[in-house]
């Protein structure tokens, strides 16, 4: 044990500057990105309760703003956020700087982040009327969307650009969880102690304790994230040879194939009500006195640990039976126990009340974490799935096509307030129990109207949970088929490369025994495995060959697709396309939406190539809207060796500049006044300059978008056939990899 704690000491020291072999992130990255992400959380806890939603205590019941108000601030804060989102993407879309892709924001979002949190804090709202409540609240909701959500947004995917190594991204991430979860855990715990200091009574809902801890919270939460800026680098910069810039409608036709990504999403919007419950605990606490200020400090900081758990069980879960399954137990186990709150909220004022919810909601927290903690490993799935089934890999305009969720919760977001209103929270109901109706939510201090509001609120809550489940049950993308299609997107790679003579040999190694694994077990039979066999290593190795058949199954059927039936009429018809040429390729595109709607779909080949029909008609008809719109006299082909110079000037722009900066500094430290002047406009000068760069490359990224939309059958066209061709050659390819073996 000894020597195993000096070695894991050793590791540590040894790869602090330096990263493991085949590894990218040394551990002073790591831990900077795990400690610093206590700081961004800090904030993020902050401000998240200043975000306008349906049931937040602080904007309802601290600072009076009743539920049908709310609603419309936040119908309001949600419309808002659609341009803002557009801007951001252009903004990150547009970002190359030495400085990495998403750390310059970390402190250029959080700066105004952090002021907006203190600024919103200390506005004296005991003062105003409700108008402007509402009007101020909404006001900052508008900057948080921007600011905010942004620096959010910039720390989430920082990630995905520190380490290339997916598997080391899944570690870090695991350790960044595990860290960075002390924050809101620290918060909850003092939260409550903090807060009897301040007002002296069991409540949280007073100003004054958020204007005390609010301010220092977000400061050294700032000060602390600054470790994720200093101490990181970014190793992946998007491809600059991507300069396809897509079009929410183009976007949207592309994942329209998509099946999975619509029944995610369905999930969650069909889940809208799962959430209602979540004030009650703390109802509980400030309405019904059912606990004092230290031991709601306990039971917050139970609630809130129950999400650190599934960290450690995951992975463990997700190996033995699956993301599907797992999906499915916890939702329903979840509606249970959501359930079970409905006895336990109609015992109000009995004790111990307040520690029977506590265990329904630490579970509810449990499962609604590990749902959280599968989310990245399912959309990833999600989008190998897009790239496999379409071949485009466009995974920032899921984002793009997400905002269609904005506009179905605005659609169903009245459903809350409308059950607050009916159940009793409202104005009336307060006035008439001898309140002033300043804020509605005094009527949670009755009793019999706290009991009837949570009933209402966990009978919607079981609702949303009983329809967010029902999705899963149509999600049929196993892990086993999700190997198989990664393998199969390896092997159009590696075509792809050979026919462009850019093969690599650690490639042609790995695609090559793929492709031999894949003969050696595709003609094979699954193994009919009992229940009743109690052999576990039998299991386990008949478990595993089965895989390895379905994998094989489909590497085969994707090796060998050309040489069906219907492999040479998607051929031929590629090739009447490519001899029609630019100009004539709309008229070779004979089917109508109305045949291909027609086309049989019994099977899951029928289907796929009626999918595939249907989706060249729908490019057909956009490919001639944008030759309507921008090439009436005929389609002009893009040079896209334009953006080899423009590259090449910005990427010496950027070194001059930045050893122009690093000369300034110099100059200022050694007090050259002189050369402090030349160098200031040495950097105008260079700036001025990658502003032109920058538009040069703009201008030439949409000429060669809209060329792209309105050639897209054509330049589909002539991949298959480019693809048919490489395919051709697998026996030469297996030959030059056993020439390398030799």
């Amino acid at each position: 044990m000894k020597a195993k704690i000096y070695s894991v000491l050793g590791d540590f020291r040894k790869y602090w500057n330096v990263p493991p072999k085949g590894r990218y992130m040394t551990f002073k990255e790591i831990a900077s990105l795990s400690v610093g992400g206590i700081g961004v959380k800090f904030i993020v806890y902050c401000i998240n309760q200043m975000m306008i939603v349906v049931g937040n205590t602080l904007i309802g019941n601290t600072i009076g703003i009743d539920p049908s108000a709310l609603y419309v601030i936040y119908i309001l804060s949600v419309l808002s956020g659609f341009p803002l989102t557009a801007l951001r993407a252009k903004m990150i879309d547009n970002t190359r700087s030495m400085k990495g892709k998403y750390r310059p924001y970390l402190i250029s979002m959080g700066i105004p982040t952090v002021i907006l949190g203190a600024g919103f804090i200390w506005i004296p709202y005991e003062n105003m009327s409700l108008f402007w409540k509402c009007a101020v609240v909404l006001a900052f909701n508008i900057g948080f969307q921007f600011f905010f959500k942004f620096y959010n947004d910039s720390y989430d995917s920082l990630i995905n650009v520190l380490s290339p190594n997916s598997i080391e991204r899944s570690d870090v991430l695991s350790v960044r969880s595990v860290v960075e979860n002390f924050s809101p855990s620290i918060a909850n715990i003092f939260l409550p102690l903090v807060a009897k200091l301040i007002t002296g009574d069991d409540t949280l809902y007073n100003l004054k304790i958020y204007r005390v801890l609010f301010p220092p919270m977000l400061l050294a939460g700032f000060a602390i994230s600054v470790l994720v800026y200093v101490n990181t680098e970014e190793k992946i910069v998007q491809a600059k040879t991507h300069v396809i810039s897509m079009k929410f409608s183009d976007a949207f036709r592309a994942i329209a194939r998509n099946k999975y990504f619509w029944i995610i999403s369905l999930a969650g919007w069909l889940g809208f009500l799962e959430n209602s419950f979540n004030g009650i605990l703390g109802w509980l606490y400030n309405y019904q006195h059912a606990a004092t200020a230290a031991q709601y400090s306990i039971i917050v900081a139970i609630a809130g640990n129950a999400s650190f758990w599934p960290n450690l069980v995951a992975p463990f879960f997700i190996r033995k039976y699956g993301k599907k399954k797992i999906l499915i137990f916890t939702n329903i186990l979840n509606i249970f126990f959501i359930l079970l709150m409905l006895p336990i909220v109609r015992m109000t004022g009995s004790k111990n009340i307040i520690w029977l919810l506590l265990v329904c909601t630490f579970v509810n927290q449990f499962i609604t974490s590990l749902g959280h903690l599968l989310t990245p490993s399912v959309n990833a799935d999600i989008r190998d799935y897009q790239q496999y089934v379409t071949g485009e890999r466009i995974d920032g305009m899921f984002a793009a096509v997400g905002l269609i969720g904005e506009v179905i919760t605005l659609a169903t977001g009245f459903v809350l307030p409308m059950l607050y209103e009916r159940s009793g929270l409202n104005q009336s109901v307060a006035v008439s129990l001898g309140y002033d109706g300043s804020n509605v939510y005094d009527v949670l201090y009755d009793k019999s109207y706290f009991i009837s509001i949570s009933s209402v609120l966990v009978l919607a809550s079981v609702v949303g949970a009983a329809m967010n489940v029902i999705p899963y049950f149509f999600y049929d993308l196993s892990e086993t088929r999700q190997k198989a299609m990664v393998r199969v997107l390896k092997i159009r790679a590696l075509f792809e490369d050979y026919g462009n003579n850019v093969m690599s040999d650690e490639a042609l190694v790995e695609t090559v025994e793929i492709i031999k694994e894949a003969k050696e077990y595709c003609d094979k039979p699954l193994n009919d495995i009992s229940k009743r066999d109690k052999d576990k290593k039998r299991k386990k190795q008949q478990l595993e060959e089965n895989e390895k058949i379905e994998i094989a199954q489909l590497v085969n059927k994707e090796l060998t697709k050309y040489g069906t039936d219907y492999g040479r009429l998607q051929l031929e018809n590629a090739n009447s396309i490519v001899a029609a040429g630019l100009d004539g390729f709309i008229s070779a595109s004979t089917i109508t939406k109305a045949q291909a709607k027609a086309m049989p779909k019994s099977t899951e080949l029928e289907k796929e190539r009626r999918r595939e029909a249907l989706a060249q008609v729908s490019n057909v008809k956009a490919a001639k809207k944008a030759i309507d719109k921008y090439f009436p006299n005929g389609i002009v082909e893009f040079d896209s060796s334009v953006f080899d110079s423009l590259f090449r000037r910005e990427d010496e722009n950027e070194l001059e500049l930045h050893n122009a900066l690093k000369s300034m500094k110099k100059a200022k430290e050694n007090k050259d006044s002189a050369q402090v002047q030349m160098l200031k406009s040495t950097i105008d000068k260079l700036q001025r300059e990658r502003k032109r760069i920058d538009n040069e490359i703009k201008q030439a990224t949409e000429s060669n978008s809209v060329y792209y939309r309105a050639a897209k059958p054509f330049l589909d066209a002539q991949k298959l056939i480019i693809q048919a061709e490489n395919y051709s050659h697998l026996e030469d390819i297996i030959s030059l990899y056993d020439k390398m073996e030799k």
